[in-house]
């Protein structure tokens, strides 16, 4: 899918809108497996937070007894017996407890650290991995509608911001409750008639972070839509490298992702405006509230307050107030961070969870039995199957397979082959008719059992980063290192695997690119020959070698086909004209059928198809020419 083409909304839009409570589902979904964690954190925050308010406490206490002697040295639920007589000894007492709320302080800030790290990143990994085996789940017509970057984009930034707020934001959050609430009590303990004046900005604030919360919400979730569309663009391009290489595109591709990046950046600096001007007003709020409570304490104590001030303020109490008004300012400003990382936290959270929600995956019965395959005989009846809402790819196509026969699909590009073949796999159902195999309904059985029963080979050879030995042994992970040589051998690869540097533990780099791509085929087909299926589909399994490694792979086909039922695709008519059977397809009708000596006979499409790679250009009648031409325009149209 062209990125450019593409639309700007979030890619994930329909699904965050069937999402609700999000964050609340995180919490009661996957944070119940962490209460403990959780409960240490929460617990460990109060009691940090709790003793860092204490010095300042036992700071006015010190100034107030101590150095100014003008009141009694006392401590809440300390007996006086235990205090010290002379002010020398009420000095050192008062450097204890201070430097023993620090050291308590620094324990609690680490248990507190560890329990809301522990909750987060245990939150993260088991929201990643379910999010993961959800999206392995979805049926191909998902993956065929989204973008590899916006798949990315959930499974990896969408996740991290869950735990980014789920470790600072819960952190910043307790802090936040704790501090308000803790301040606000020794402001009152202090003085409550002062501690209403330096009270009066809250309200204030309130109103300024709705606006916020209001405003910065849609911005946020246009950043995680450009986001995906970006990294999209990125990663089409890198895995595209070579053909910008050889087109000389480099320009055209840079300029592309520039429009994307700016995208991004015109999304994000929105954002970003909004949030640059929400939190220096909130620190002009608080900060005018500091100075007024400043100047009406300061007047408290020299004895010059308004009269409606009845209660009297020590300069040891005075200087604790400022402090504790102080510290109240910078709790009320990280409020707002607190808000933009919880939307943030929960626009992610809506695409994460929309993405778990989103329909698609292909209904199996929770007591389906697995598919028993006996004698390998397959069945299309009335098969009709399109791709969404488009014209159906395949209409009212019947034909049946007996065990054991090898079965050739061949037809121009568009007529639906690797789409029979798709149902037969079952990553699509069809919407009318039935596939069965051994008279077992596909739908109606595991879908596990019916992957495991067949092994493919696709023109698309994907090798897994890894080492030879790796992506031959994939889905087969119990094979030995004789019986991986075998499959090796069987499919002529062993030959040019010992030739590599490492010989089977050679890395064959991210897609397989070290190889050459009949390497990679060899690799695909030693895969398939090494899973020992009991039906076999070969998607142009030879369409990447040359003509002398395809005599060498068709000798050992040959073999693996022998007593197994095969499918084979291929436009290299030359390859499958010893099928039993050859079924000709064209625009998703089974037009013909019979073997390779029977259909030239008929003189039909599969004998134009045949005289096409014959050579036989000129003897083609102008009808095949015609339709040909239409079959190629719709194609491209479609593409």
């Amino acid at each position: 899918m062209d990125i450019e083409a593409a639309s700007d909304d979030d890619a994930f839009e329909d699904a965050r809108e069937r999402v609700d409570r999000p964050m609340w589902r995180l919490f009661t979904d996957y944070g119940k497996g962490q209460r403990f964690a959780f409960v240490i954190g929460l617990i460990s925050s109060i009691f940090a937070r709790m003793l860092d308010l204490l010095p300042p406490l036992l700071l006015a206490l010190a100034i107030d007894a101590v150095i100014e002697d003008n009141t009694s040295y006392d401590l809440l639920f300390v007996p006086d017996a235990w205090i010290p007589a002379t002010t020398t000894g009420q000095l050192w007492l008062t450097a204890g407890l201070i430097a023993a709320s620090f050291g308590f302080g620094a324990v609690f800030h680490y248990t507190r650290n560890w329990g809301w790290n522990k909750f987060a990143q245990h939150v993260q990994h088991a929201v990643r991995t379910d999010t993961y085996e959800t999206m392995q789940r979805l049926n191909m017509e998902f993956f065929a509608d989204k973008q590899t970057g916006e798949m990315m984009s959930v499974l990896s930034n969408d996740v991290n911001r869950l735990e980014k707020f789920l470790n600072d934001g819960l952190n910043s959050s307790s802090r936040l409750i704790i501090m308000v609430l803790g301040i606000a009590a020794y402001l009152f303990y202090i003085n409550w008639q002062l501690a209403l004046v330096a009270l009066l900005p809250v309200p204030l604030i309130a109103v300024f972070t709705k606006w916020f919360i209001e405003t910065i919400q849609p911005k946020y979730a246009d950043v995680r839509a450009s986001v995906g569309s970006l990294n999209s663009r990125l990663e089409n391009n890198l895995s595209g490298i070579q053909i910008i290489k050889t087109a000389n595109t480099e320009s055209y591709e840079a300029d592309r992702v520039e429009d994307s990046s700016q995208e991004y950046l015109d999304a994000n600096w929105d954002a970003i405006g909004t949030r640059i001007t929400f939190f220096p007003g909130l620190r002009l709020v608080s900060g005018l509230g500091f100075v007024v409570t400043f100047v009406l304490g300061g007047l408290i104590v020299i004895g010059q307050a308004p009269g409606f001030f009845t209660l009297e303020l020590t300069t040891g109490g005075f200087v604790a107030f400022i402090i504790y008004t102080q510290r109240f300012v910078w709790p009320m400003a990280q409020f707002g961070q607190v808000i933009n990382m919880y939307q943030r936290a929960y626009a992610s959270a809506e695409r994460v969870f929309g993405l778990m929600e989103t329909p698609g995956r292909l209904a199996e019965a929770t007591d389906a039995p697995p598919l028993s395959v006996t004698d390998g005989a397959v069945e299309y009846d009335d098969v009709t199957f399109g791709y969404g809402e488009d014209e159906p790819v395949l209409d009212d196509v019947s034909f049946t397979v007996d065990g054991g026969d090898t079965v050739a699909l061949v037809g121009p590009t568009g007529a639906g082959k690797s789409t029979v073949m798709k149902l037969l796999l079952r990553m699509y159902d069809p919407d009318d008719g039935a596939v069965r195999i051994d008279g077992q309904d596909l739908r109606e059985v595991q879908i596990t059992s019916i992957r495991r029963a067949i092994g493919y080979v696709s023109q698309e050879t994907f090798l897994f980063y890894g080492t030879v030995r790796d992506n031959i042994a994939y889905g087969t992970f119990d094979a030995t290192d004789e019986e991986i040589r075998q499959a090796a051998e069987a499919a002529e690869a062993h030959q040019f695997v010992q030739n590599l540097p490492d010989g089977y533990e050679t890395m064959v780099g991210e897609r397989g690119v070290k190889l050459s791509g009949g390497q990679r085929q060899r690799i695909a087909i030693a895969r398939a020959m090494l899973k020992d299926p009991d039906i076999l589909v070969l998607d142009e399994a030879t369409s990447d070698v040359d003509t002398e490694t395809e005599m060498l792979i068709q000798r050992s086909l040959d073999e693996l086909t022998a007593d197994r039922t095969t499918f084979a695709i291929a436009h290299r008519l030359s390859t499958i004209k010893d099928a039993d059977t050859i079924l000709v397809l064209e625009d998703g009708r089974v037009v013909e059928r019979g073997s390779h000596d029977e259909l030239l006979s008929e003189d039909g499409l599969y004998a134009n198809l045949w005289a096409v790679q014959a050579g036989e250009i000129d003897e083609l009648p102008e009808e095949f020419v015609q339709r040909a031409i239409r079959r190629r325009a719709q194609t491209d149209a479609d593409d």
